[in-house]
């Protein structure tokens, strides 16, 4: 009798990515704000340029910067004048958080969850590792922002082309002591971050964003300069066990004490967080929504 062969993760990752139908292109005007605003010689106006021709993203951004998200005082009513204010990465990040929200929509993604209680997930975990690296004086913080956003990327890819797959992984991970990974490598043959990784990079995110979309579940695997990873992988296990949104990836993984070490956190300040997270979660849900 014929044996099954197993098939090369990369070669998975390869074929899944090629599937993908929807979420094969990044949103138009997502993919110029990040060409701009990578390219050092851009300035406040080509991004100005690029974010006025979609009106709707325009009155989002600005309604971020106006929130007591950022507490900047006074209105601010132009996105020239946000820049000025907050930096073009900032409102680089805002964009790219507001226009990536139309890709969540609608889909169930299993029993108890849809795209959309994803996207709540990845909003509280962008938040809370911009939070985490502002109280720990890591200078980290709008790159954290969007690196939390990202960092479930995979599972979009798994919702396009193995949905009823995915629906097995979830019910597993209900009952089943291992961790979401594992199951996920169980049974579709690769898991998010591999798959993660792999669309970051097809849609020419930064690298780092990259790392953190294929590591954020195993940060000890990455070798190198990984404080961007620990902070997203340590908000990923604030927000997943707080149970906002599409909890299933982290809410039984433990943070590891090596990504605390790293980033000399104390017991008081990651107390701190985990008490934010409720009112973090609440003031931007309703801003990224």
């Amino acid at each position: 009798m014929a044996t099954a062969v197993a098939i090369d993760p990369q070669t998975l990752v390869n074929q899944a990515l090629k599937k993908v139908s929807s979420i094969a292109t990044l949103p138009e005007v997502t993919a110029k704000i990040l060409r701009t605003v990578e390219d050092p010689r851009s300035s406040a106006a080509q991004l100005h340029q690029i974010v006025s021709h979609d009106p709707a993203l325009v009155t989002r951004i600005l309604k971020v910067v106006n929130s007591a998200f950022y507490g900047l005082p006074g209105q601010i009513a132009s996105i020239e004048r946000a820049i000025v204010l907050l930096g073009l990465n900032a409102v680089k990040n805002i964009a790219v958080a507001a226009s990536l929200g139309q890709l969540f929509r609608g889909t169930k993604l299993c029993e108890g969850f849809t795209a959309k209680d994803l996207w709540t997930h990845c909003v509280g975990v962008a938040v809370t590792a911009r939070e985490l690296s502002k109280l720990a004086k890591l200078p980290l913080g709008d790159e954290a922002f969007l690196a939390g956003m990202i960092h479930d990327l995979g599972l979009l890819v798994q919702l396009q082309t193995a949905p009823e797959k995915l629906k097995i992984v979830c019910d597993r991970a209900s009952t089943d002591t291992r961790t979401f990974c594992e199951i996920e490598r169980e049974v579709i043959g690769v898991d998010h971050q591999q798959l993660g990784g792999g669309l970051a990079e097809v849609w020419k995110f930064p690298r780092s964003c990259q790392l953190v979309a294929g590591f954020h579940h195993t940060p000890d695997q990455l070798t190198g300069d990984r404080a961007l990873v620990n902070v997203v992988h340590i908000a990923d296990v604030l927000v997943a066990q707080a149970k906002v949104g599409f909890n299933l990836t982290a809410e039984k993984q433990d943070i590891d004490p090596n990504s605390i070490t790293e980033l000399k956190l104390s017991t008081e300040l990651l107390d701190k967080v985990r008490q934010n997270v409720p009112t973090l979660i609440t003031t931007a849900g309703s801003l990224f929504a």
